[in-house]
């Protein structure tokens, strides 16, 4: 069977952004003195974070994915639907209260707690003030992103020095504090997340075509968006215990990969996977070595390449 050109790319150039994030490091690209301690700690270092960058990545991309199909809206993404918002102030609370040692699902659970109530209230507002209508959705959900970040910065306030500085660094979005038990927990989540959208691939074909289509079709909409919604948040959730906030990946991967293979979900999903986490290894290892010695978080290189699409794409489109 004859692969579309866009699989083709994807298939090359994955493993070679995954081997770039790799062999990154803060004093330049090269492989590790494996024939020493200090090479073998660095190696384990650099695997950790780069399987943490790919699962962060992978989740956001699919968490946006899943998001601009159910609400039809090519702007949602976690990030400015206030997803993420919500799921990094439930993070800091378990952080804050010390809960996050007891257990690494503590952080995933908090997070999606938090991060539910917020995508619930985002689209009961909306709904409220106008239905699913683009800009309607995302200024709500800037505005309740806004207000989340209001009650961080108090929550900030109230703690404890050690644990400002440690949410602080978080909250930039960073993957270098990620641990190996907290990453097999939220590979799992995500890993869940993925499974559960991949399986609901036909409904959110149906449901581009409105709610009222997708029921005509057959599509339990009653029963499939809770479901797919409630997926998405728990991946982008996931992500944001693991890393904190990282933004625009969920909006910029799914746009490139719908160009690359079309819109049909049962390719757009995975394709959107695996290219989100390769952006995201990317973007990490530009964060190491642009300014090294010294290393930025990767939600600023994200947040600067995300602002000028995410106006691209308001400006040259105007969604149903």
């Amino acid at each position: 069977m004859k692969l579309q050109p866009g699989l083709m790319i994807v298939l090359v150039t994955v493993p070679l952004l995954l081997a770039v994030g790799l062999l990154a490091g803060s004093s330049g690209f090269g492989c590790p003195d494996l024939y020493t301690t200090a090479g073998r700690a660095l190696l384990d270092l650099r695997l950790c974070r780069l399987a943490t960058g790919f699962t962060v990545g992978a989740a956001l991309a699919v968490s946006g994915c899943a998001l601009q199909a159910v609400l039809r809206n090519a702007l949602a993404e976690p990030y400015v639907l206030g997803i993420s918002g919500g799921g990094s102030l439930g993070a800091a609370l378990v952080i804050a209260t010390g809960l996050a040692g007891l257990t690494p699902l503590a952080l995933p659970a908090g997070a999606f707690a938090a991060a539910a109530v917020t995508l619930l209230l985002v689209c009961l507002i909306a709904r409220r003030a106008g239905g699913f209508a683009p800009h309607t959705l995302i200024l709500t959900g800037v505005v309740a992103g806004t207000m989340l970040s209001s009650l961080l910065m108090l929550l900030l306030s109230f703690a404890r020095s050690r644990v400002v500085h440690s949410i602080t660094w978080w909250m930039m979005g960073n993957l270098s504090g990620a641990t190996w038990p907290l990453l097999l927990t939220v590979t799992i989540l995500v890993s869940l997340s993925c499974l559960l959208l991949q399986a609901e691939a036909r409904a959110m074909n149906a449901l581009l075509l409105g709610h009222e289509t997708a029921r005509n079709l057959g599509i339990r909409t009653r029963h499939v968006v809770p479901l797919i919604l409630a997926a998405a948040t728990l991946a982008a959730a996931a992500a944001v215990s693991l890393s904190g906030i990282i933004g625009f990946v969920g909006l910029i991967v799914p746009h490139v990969a719908r160009r690359m293979v079309g819109a049909d979900h049962r390719r757009l999903l995975p394709v959107s996977a695996f290219g989100g986490g390769a952006f995201l290894v990317l973007c990490d290892a530009l964060a190491r070595v642009l300014f090294a010695p010294h290393e930025i978080p990767v939600g600023v290189v994200t947040a600067l390449l995300g602002g000028p699409f995410f106006l691209i794409v308001l400006t040259r489109r105007n969604p149903a």
